[in-house]
């Protein structure tokens, strides 16, 4: 029987003890429990594993003829920390990683490990004979995929209207013109996570007209995907939390599993459907899938592969943050991506591999800056290193439309297993109704809340970040980031949550923040996530000293108070409180 997959801290250092690792191998003790832990401390990153041979369960000790490798007590095999493959047997087997974890505010770091490592292996099931027509993709856009298995439809993440990230995202293909009747008539729904190009209420407004009751899965992250369910107005009656790493059977040949991510537990999920044996892995947007224990041979793999989806670098200037520097960033960003995904894809060899999950665009004129500098992979490049490295696996490059079958593929890759669309089939979007989503953003601007300066304080008090020793200034702006007259422009001290006229004396970061007025307000007044304005370019940057501050981020990116609606009640509640005061 399936257990429910956890993530669990199995050794801790304080930021003293990580001071001390050496360059190379560490060999670790947990003080209480006595079990035993490597750690390696490269170049670039540091890598961890349980001091423990495959073989027959031995200690290792540190080889004196390598200083990378490390030697098993009882039968001498050697594993090659730095790469985690085993040298004595060659080529033979890899060791079970750990997640290690680096805090950025405190300095300490922690080993985490997946329990069980490899839940999908539960009750395994043969691959059994495929007919022509049984399992098909269909692409939709961006991370929309329509599975068919059997007589069953299940949609992949729909973003098939209105814009992501408040207005920073736009996508680029134009679905198919009967989208929204696929979505509407699925058995299920996959939604991966609470990022609006894949959690996308414009979309789920329009089905829960049509079909309130359709059945949702997501995973139990301690951020529920949807949190702001009720605040938004959208009627979505059948929305199911369910366990990671636990087969949820959807008839008696499919069934699926919602794996958590490694970096951000919190946040991302991945999939694993499975009808008649044979495997679809979608590892949407998570940055360490399950932590990087992914199966193994799945007949069908896709992945993120652009690049881009956040405001670093081009929202930042000051410093060296120079037009040539940010190029060069994200030129080297993007290739290492490109080698990435290669080497992933390389490693775990699925039949069939197809980049998605990266179809947008910064299309609103105002963000012209950030559409011409903010350069992204292609997945035909993508496509080109991986059937060099691996010409075995067959790779899709997908537009609205175009559909894979399953079994023609494994049978014969060469044949038409995909079909294109019809010719003269628009694959791109042109038009996107920005005023009609804008419209919605402008009307926060106006509202009596704002009339009071009084909103800042007790907002910054709902939100609840404080203790940390950073000072910004919130600067409201126009859609071209000039000041905007009569717009608000204010200090806050998060050592102790207050709000000085002039920056403290103290040593102090410091950070300037430019928002977009309507997106700002629209922000506050619903109680929302700091996404929409960091993710989707709507503001601009500058820092002293040029350190990300990823307590304050993840505080508003993902801490904020689940109960929204207390915004608006402390803000009213103040507002009322303020123009009463002077009254009297």
């Amino acid at each position: 029987v399936s257990q429910s997959i956890v993530s669990k801290t199995v050794l801790r250092l304080e930021a003293e003890d990580v001071q001390t690792l050496k360059d190379g191998i560490n060999l670790k003790k947990h003080p209480e429990d006595g079990k035993c832990y490597i750690i390696y401390k490269g170049k670039d990153k540091m890598r961890a594993c349980r001091n423990q041979c495959k073989h027959q369960g031995g200690l290792f000790i540190e080889d004196i003829e390598d200083s990378r490798t490390v030697r098993c007590t009882k039968h001498y095999w050697k594993l090659n920390v730095a790469t985690m493959e085993y040298v004595n047997p060659p080529d033979s087997f890899t060791q079970d990683e750990l997640e290690v974890v680096l805090s950025d505010t405190d300095g300490s770091l922690e080993l985490l490990e997946l329990n069980p490592p490899d839940p999908w292996t539960a009750e395994p099931r043969e691959a059994q004979e495929l007919h022509a027509g049984e399992i098909t993709l269909t692409y939709i856009t961006h991370a929309c995929m329509e599975l068919k298995a059997g007589n069953k439809r299940m949609m992949f993440d729909p973003w098939l209207t209105g814009p992501a990230f408040a207005r920073g995202w736009w996508l680029l293909h134009e679905p198919p013109s009967d989208a929204m009747d696929r979505l509407s008539q699925a058995d299920l729904i996959y939604i991966s996570h609470m990022h609006s190009d894949h959690l996308s209420y414009p979309t789920l407004q329009r089905l829960s007209m049509k079909r309130p009751d359709i059945p949702i899965y997501v995973g139990d992250t301690s951020r529920p995907v949807f949190w702001y369910l009720e605040k938004s107005g959208v009627n979505l009656t059948n929305v199911n939390v369910v366990p990671f790493g636990v087969w949820q059977n959807v008839d008696e040949l499919l069934r699926f599993m919602i794996l958590m991510d490694g970096v951000h537990p919190e946040l991302d999920t991945c999939l694993i459907v499975e009808y008649k044996g044979h495997m679809i892995l979608n590892t949407v947007d998570c940055t360490r899938p399950n932590n990087g224990r992914l199966p193994h041979g799945v007949d069908v793999m896709m992945s993120d592969f652009a690049g881009g989806a956040s405001g670093f670098p081009m929202t930042f200037h000051g410093g060296k943050y120079t037009e040539s520097w940010k190029a060069d960033f994200i030129k080297n960003e993007r290739k290492k991506l490109l080698k990435y995904k290669t080497q992933l894809v390389k490693s775990l060899q699925p039949k069939i591999y197809c980049p998605f999950a990266g179809y947008f665009t910064e299309a609103h004129p105002s963000d012209r800056y950030i559409k011409e500098t903010n350069i992204k992979n292609s997945a035909a490049d993508l496509n080109q290193s991986i059937r060099k490295r691996c010409p075995n696996i067959l790779t899709w490059t997908p537009v609205p439309g175009s559909v894979l079958d399953l079994a023609l593929a494994l049978h014969d890759p060469s044949s038409s297993a995909i079909t294109e669309p019809p010719n003269g089939t628009k694959i791109y979007k042109d038009s996107w109704d920005f005023d009609l989503y804008l419209e919605e953003l402008k009307a926060s601007v106006s509202a009596e809340i704002f009339k009071c300066k009084s909103w800042i304080q007790y907002y910054y008090n709902w939100a609840g970040f404080k203790g940390y020793n950073l000072v910004i200034r919130v600067i409201e702006t126009e859609d071209d980031f000039k000041p905007l007259k009569g717009g608000y422009d204010y200090l806050v001290d998060f050592l102790d949550l207050s709000f000085p006229d002039e920056r403290p004396e103290r040593d102090h970061a410091f950070e300037e923040i430019k928002n977009r007025v309507n997106v700002m307000r629209h922000v506050i007044l619903n109680g929302q996530l700091w996404d929409d304005l960091y993710i989707g370019y709507n503001n601009r940057m500058s820092r002293d000293p040029d350190v990300y501050h990823h307590k304050l981020w993840n505080h508003f990116q993902i801490e904020l108070p689940l109960l929204q609606i207390f915004v608006n009640i402390y803000i009213y509640f103040y507002f009322f409180i303020s123009v009463f005061s002077t009254l009297i």
